[in-house]
């Protein structure tokens, strides 16, 4: 009663003769699975603050050449309201064909994709030239870099 301890396999050199990859392959595909799964999950739920501007003020050639966008969405070039086309607004009007600069002031609150559009109608419209308009931060009176200082009680000079 001898007992065959190699299942019927011969070894030699006491390492197996052929490697099983039938689980490494079935790890793989479940791993690839998962991440396409969790992949655009991630990109959807993420929350974006931006950072605070301390810009100087920008001087502005014209009003006449700013879009401004408020929170409610609505888009107005110059004076005039062109949400509903400000596309057709943007590629007609002479002076931004000529001078193919723009300046888009949007309110914080205003919706991202509000801003996009106005972008991709300056873009569309042969516009090369984008300014953001953003408000100066104030400084405090007592800050030194505001050029002034602090006066105990009010004082003036």
């Amino acid at each position: 009663m001898g007992m065959s301890g190699g299942g019927g396999r011969k070894r030699r050199g006491g390492g197996f003769s052929e490697i099983n990859v039938t689980p490494l392959v079935d790890v793989m595909l479940v791993l690839l699975v998962v991440f396409m799964v969790t992949a655009p999950l991630l990109t959807a739920g993420l929350r974006v603050e931006l950072p605070n501007v301390a810009a100087e003020e920008a001087p502005t050639k014209d009003t006449k050449l700013v879009v401004t966008v408020t929170k409610e969405e609505k888009i107005l070039f110059g004076e005039d309201d062109a949400t509903a086309d400000i596309e057709g607004v943007l590629a007609s009007n002479a002076r931004v064909q000529k001078e193919k600069e723009l300046y888009i002031r949007a309110d914080k609150n205003a919706r991202y994709g509000a801003v996009a559009r106005v972008v991709a109608a300056a873009r569309s419209a042969g516009v090369e030239g984008l300014n953001l308009l953003v408000e100066p931060e104030i400084e405090p009176e007592g800050d030194p870099k505001a050029g002034g200082a602090a006066r105990p009680g009010g004082a003036a000079p």
